[in-house]
């Protein structure tokens, strides 16, 4: 009869123990999966596991229950046989007993099965933790109250918010095991990170910014939209703070026909074309706004293009719809781009990288497979100027983070190419 019940309990922390580490290790992407299949243990397993401490504290306690009940059995059986020996040859029984049979047997097959004995366990878990409820409770106050002493905070959502963290580390980890290509890393890993990204990193700076004085000649206007390789150019009168609207070359060509037509196809009438009717509404953005909210404007705004301001109100750049599609897919060129590749990033005989300094730090490191930090600075010339605390010379160098650093050509106050040595 005693032997029986040591047996039963043997069993029961089997299934405590294994029911731990399928329910802990089973992916809830997989579970999802498989609950939005129609799988009921799936859905069950995953509810189990919203509040893994309660989980946890249950499955716990009814493993401990089991185990030291069936050692206390197993002693007072082998007592009766052995005498005094008895408790020192229960022990060594037990432990070989519990050990194989309840814990690394059943943590095994849950972990080489972990989703498939998560599904199976989940209806009988569901039930017991009711009834361990309320000792569970008591000790997870008695726990939290001991951590609080010790300056232990627990926090609910910490699940949630290493979930993005969690995701980040699998697709790495698959990259650097080969079963995930770079390419596709790379395009996963940019989706990820828009949300921790804002306008500021990725937009177009005011400099390089290409306007339309809305007071000069018609005819000048037209000729300046039909050479530019961009389609929506903004528009200004007097300061290039002033800005009256964003033009599109669509619009302006239509307006361009409508007056040609009207006028019998004479270019003269080119002359009453005003380029603010034509122009649409500027559309402005904070500098801070992050990237993923930027995307879901433009998508519900039906629009590409906006300008960037900071707190101020001054402008800083302009941001369209595809500088924030390259952040997850690369660089998209078209046949009216002029920049090419190899002239913001070339590879020199020896091994140097030769970059030109307005190419992010993320776009050098999506390529290189690199790891410069962008905390301080958006691109590879401000990662510079922030390292060495002033504007280099060329001819300088400085060696940082496992590269030097060399200032090949310097304009005014800005470094345009850089000579970089993997150290």
């Amino acid at each position: 009869m005693t032997a029986g019940a040591i047996l039963a309990l043997l069993v029961l922390s089997a299934f405590f123990s294994g029911s731990e580490t399928a329910l802990t290790a089973s992916s809830r992407g997989k579970l999802r999966a498989q609950a939005d299949r129609g799988s009921r243990g799936a859905a069950k397993a995953l509810s189990l596991t919203e509040d893994s401490e309660k989980l946890i504290g249950a499955l716990l306690l009814g493993n401990n229950v089991a185990n030291i009940l069936s050692a206390s059995l197993a002693t007072a059986l082998m007592t009766q046989f052995f005498g005094q020996n008895g408790v020192a040859v229960a022990t060594l029984v037990m432990t070989a007993l519990v050990l194989i049979f309840a814990e690394v047997l059943p943590k095994t097959y849950a972990i080489t099965n972990a989703e498939l004995a998560a599904t199976r366990v989940a209806g009988p878990i569901s039930l017991l933790i009711p009834i361990f409820a309320p000792l569970v409770q008591l000790i997870r106050t008695l726990v939290r109250g001991i951590l609080y002493l010790f300056g232990v905070r627990t926090d609910p959502e910490t699940k949630i918010l290493a979930l993005r963290e969690e995701i980040a580390g699998t697709i790495a980890l698959g990259h650097s095991e080969g079963a995930v290509e770079k390419e596709d890393r790379d395009r996963l890993l940019g989706a990820l990170d828009l949300h921790d990204r804002t306008v500021e990193e990725i937009m177009r700076h005011r400099r390089e910014v290409e306007m339309i004085d809305a007071e000069k000649a018609p005819g000048d206007i037209l000729s300046q939209v039909l050479a530019s390789p961009h389609t929506r150019l903004p528009v200004y009168r007097g300061d290039d703070e002033n800005i009256l609207g964003v033009v599109h070359a669509k619009d302006l060509l239509r307006e361009v026909d409508k007056l040609l037509r009207s006028g019998s196809g004479r270019i003269a009438k080119l002359t009453d074309l005003d380029i603010l009717k034509v122009a649409m509404k500027p559309y402005f953005v904070p500098e801070t706004t992050p990237l993923d909210e930027q995307m879901r404007q433009f998508l519900k705004r039906r629009t590409h293009f906006a300008l960037v301001v900071d707190e101020y109100g001054a402008l800083r750049g302009l941001i369209t719809l595809e500088d924030i599609l390259e952040e997850i897919v690369g660089e998209i060129r078209d046949e009216f781009d002029t920049v090419e590749k190899d002239e913001v990033l070339a590879r020199a005989e020896n091994g140097d990288y030769i970059v030109d300094g307005a190419m992010t730090i993320r776009d050098l490191n999506r390529i290189t497979d690199w790891g410069l930090p962008d905390d301080e600075a958006n691109t590879v010339a401000g990662l510079v100027i922030h390292e060495a605390q002033t504007i280099p010379n060329e001819g300088q160098a400085f060696s940082f983070h496992g590269f030097r650093f060399e200032v090949k050509t310097r304009k005014e106050n800005r470094i345009t190419l850089l000579k970089i040595h993997p150290l």
